[in-house]
């Protein structure tokens, strides 16, 4: 089977998919349209609760939308959802999306109208946003002035970042009364003399927690038991309660056959990324934000503190790395100091819509090293091994146009730009003239 071709019928059907897909959301952008048009019309001043007099009837305007959208009567609202077929429920959500999008997410609902969003992208963006002050919300927008290959979880990420933002006071509560929610407990034990665990941890500690199971199951396996993964972790997590974290263990590298010893304690490491901006007086260090690499995900400054003075904990603070330098060596094998960059600059594979982090790919050789391509940041991507065989084994094929960024060219000729924004179709719906 020839991996790299496709039958000119495939990307006719995929055409004409393509085409359908934008007929719809072109027929959901009028409706859009028609709805802000309606809600322009239909503002009441007074808040939910309070009685307006609107065309001799008592009315209120309601809250559809998040802080700083208008307030729509009610009366109006029934009739519109009742027009467009939804149930009271749904149709007020709908329109409170729509609603959430054109006032607040001003370069969303642009994209949407510019036919570069899909209107269903729209709508999850303002179900998370609605929550937010309208500063959080101004912000998310702002990282979203094209999002349409932004994945959920990268989403989810931006929002929670707003919030740590713009509300750092609300995020350091929830995060203290999420805390105090924290639990270990053990269950009965059942006809066959085994209990059931079940624990909410602190990430950090969850962690620590699995590093440890995984080390200790890993010498169990060395040491002759035979016991499949999951079995022998269960008993790594028994002998920890032992206290087997407290000995020191020798285990060889598995590149050297060096023998490490490994000890017990927290081990953080540091990168500090700084931009040519984040040192002038126009843009101080307030409220700063963190990422965790282990857990993809924001965390505030107070729980990086916490984590830190955690006893026995290891820091180790790594040089600054400027992700832009050009540092080519004469061999196919990619050294760890070129790796440590890729990561760090990429984050995750940069096939079109994959979001493995880049700590679980490989680095790809952009131009193959047999055919004169460097071994050097510039000519290094990180794919997943899925995506890497497909660019090595198919005419899957990518050019890098800048650091992190790739414009793919798949099989039947769709192009596609990966870049820190998502994925974005270059000639959406339509494959390049053949």
């Amino acid at each position: 089977m020839d991996l790299g071709t496709a039958p000119r019928t495939t990307a006719s059907l995929l055409s004409r998919l393509g085409t359908g897909v934008e007929a719809r959301n072109q027929l959901l952008v009028e409706e859009w349209a028609g709805i802000v048009t309606w809600a322009g019309d239909h503002i009441i001043d007074s808040p939910e609760g309070a009685a307006t007099i609107t065309e001799g009837y008592l009315d209120t305007g309601v809250p559809i939308a998040g802080d700083g959208a208008p307030l729509v009567s009610e009366f109006a609202l029934m009739e519109l959802i009742a027009v467009l077929g939804r149930s009271p429920d749904g149709g007020r959500a709908y329109v409170g999306r729509v609603i959430e999008c054109a006032w607040r997410l001003p370069h969303v609902y642009a994209a949407v109208v510019a036919g570069k969003l899909a209107p269903w992208r729209a709508e999850r963006i303002a179900d998370l946003t609605r929550p937010l002050s309208a500063d959080a919300a101004g912000f998310v927008d702002r990282q979203l002035w094209d999002a349409s290959g932004v994945g959920w979880a990268q989403l989810e990420r931006l929002v929670a970042e707003a919030v740590l933002r713009f509300d750092p006071e609300r995020a350091e509560a929830e995060r203290r009364a999420a805390a105090d929610q924290r639990r270990f407990d053990i269950g009965g034990v059942d006809e066959h003399g085994l209990v059931h665990l079940d624990a909410l941890m602190d990430a950090a500690d969850g962690h620590d927690l699995d590093v440890a199971v995984a080390r200790r199951a890993e010498v169990l396996g060395r040491l002759g038991d035979d016991s499949s993964l999951d079995v022998r972790r269960s008993k790594a997590a028994a002998e920890l309660a032992r206290h087997d974290l407290a000995l020191d263990l020798l285990i060889p590298a598995p590149d050297t056959g060096e023998v490490i010893a490994t000890v017990p304690g927290r081990k953080v490491i540091l990168n500090v990324h700084i931009t040519d901006t984040t040192l002038s007086d126009d843009h101080p260090f307030a409220n700063p934000v963190g990422r965790w690499d282990e857990g993809r995900c924001p965390i505030t400054s107070a729980q990086i503190r916490e984590w830190l003075r955690t006893k026995d904990t290891t820091i180790i603070v790594r040089p600054v790395i400027d992700l832009a330098d050009h540092l080519p060596v004469g061999s196919y094998e990619i050294p760890d100091r070129h790796r440590t960059r890729v990561i760090l600059r990429d984050h995750a594979c940069r096939f079109p819509h994959c979001s493995r982090p880049a700590q679980r790919c490989d680095v790809d050789h952009a131009r193959p090293y047999g055919q004169r391509g460097l071994t050097c940041p510039c000519n290094e991507v990180a794919l997943c091994r899925r995506h890497h065989r497909a660019k090595t084994h198919s005419t899957w094929a990518y050019d890098i146009v800048m650091p992190a960024t790739c414009i793919w060219t798949s099989p039947a000729g769709f192009r596609f730009r990966v870049d820190h924004h998502g994925t974005h179709p270059i000639h959406p719906g339509h494959p390049p003239d053949q």
